[in-house]
């Protein structure tokens, strides 16, 4: 059976939250329809001509990809330009185009994570250089008749809900007495239409973050027996974890920078990297930044960073870097291409365990502009 492209989405953003991008981001659906079964997904870094033939060639209905195809709003559709050229054929082939962006490079297990783990960095003690997005907590208490509270909560739980710091599967349960009339027509759990019912009932309290509350939500209905469930869900004075963009954190030992710089090198098939900073120096601790890292250089360094891995640097950022003793190895904002296959086969996972035959397919097309000469 066939996931259509709803939900496809869905499943991706369970990886990459759309509310985890930065304000104004170019992100989710810019072409297309979803509304349409999905027999291939064809994962890509940047959406060029070549990328559309190879999705025409795998008969992909859906592109899911990192930068962004429209970057303001047209004013009109000029199919004699490249791009219009570009957006006719993606629209005459029926090729949506999703874009999973700022929100993919900052979730856990996203863009950043894996670049921190293709240079070294160890997972423990990892911190973001900037911000982005920081979860509401809300508080979901609902009624359940006794009996019943070990199926929702564990619902609400297998959902993401009762996870306070390292503590898992956090709940408050009282005992207590539920009246109810059930009206003409109704088939209730419990009693008889017309007749006033009081039963045992148990309220659960469990706190959900804001990201998750309507798996949450949706968890907790279908397990609940009641046709008519009782449940409030309101915002607390509490907020939960993090998430921002790059990653900072220790080697699981010291090695200098030309060590590290044939390290980058290798992880991220380049063939020459550009280096700010002694060959010769140590490096304990790392930073890493998907795509333009420029003005993330203070960052790097408040974090403690020794030296700070991402693309395009200038050459002023790179004069200021050296005068304040850190280190820059960039090796282009291509390298973000590691996304493709990470995100293909995660994808695939997903829609394997939902029983679905729907295929996701990394791009095998190079989209780095510049040759190395």
């Amino acid at each position: 059976m066939l996931a259509n492209g709803h939900t496809v989405v869905q499943i991706m953003e369970q990886l990459a939250p759309k509310h985890y991008a930065v304000e104004n981001d170019k992100i989710g659906l810019q072409l297309g329809t979803l509304a349409k079964p999905i027999s291939h997904i064809l994962v890509a870094l940047d959406v060029t001509d070549e990328v559309v033939d190879e999705a025409i060639a795998a008969g992909a209905e859906l592109i899911i990809a990192h930068h962004a195809i429209i970057f303001r709003p047209l004013s009109k559709l000029d199919t004699s330009t490249p791009a219009g050229k570009l957006y006719e054929k993606l629209i005459k082939n029926d090729i949506a185009v999703y874009i999973s962006h700022t929100n993919l490079d900052v979730t856990d297990g996203g863009i950043n994570d894996w670049m921190a783990d293709l240079v070294g960095i160890k997972p423990e003690g990892r911190v973001c250089l900037e911000e982005v997005h920081t979860d509401q907590w809300n508080k979901l208490v609902v009624f359940v008749p006794k009996g019943h509270e070990e199926k929702v909560l564990e619902a609400i739980w297998s959902a993401g809900g009762g996870q306070i710091g390292d503590y898992s599967r956090c709940s408050f349960i009282t005992e207590g007495t539920g009246t109810f009339l059930p009206g003409e027509g109704t088939t209730p759990y419990i009693g008889a239409p017309g007749k006033l019912e009081k039963t045992a009932e148990v309220r659960l309290e469990v706190v959900v973050p804001d990201s998750l509350k309507r798996k949450a939500l949706q968890a907790m209905l279908k397990a609940h027996p009641y046709d008519e469930v009782a449940y409030d869900l309101y915002e607390i004075d509490l907020t939960g974890r993090s998430v921002g963009l790059g990653r900072a954190g220790k080697l699981s030992e010291p090695v200098t920078l030309a060590e590290l710089t044939e390290r980058v090198k290798q992880a991220f098939e380049v063939p020459v990297v550009r280096v700010v900073g002694e060959a010769g120096r140590e490096v304990r601790k790392v930073a890493v930044l998907g795509g333009s890292g420029a003005r993330y250089v203070r960052h790097a360094i408040f974090a403690g960073a020794d030296v700070l891995i991402t693309g395009d640097i200038d050459y002023h950022t790179a004069h200021d870097a050296l005068a304040v003793g850190i280190a820059i190895i960039d090796p282009g904002h291509n390298v973000e291409k590691i996304m493709k296959q990470r995100t293909a086969d995660w994808l695939n996972v997903q829609l394997q365990s939902r029983k679905s035959d729907t295929k996701a397919l990394a791009s095998a097309i190079h989209t780095e502009p510049f040759t190395f000469v």
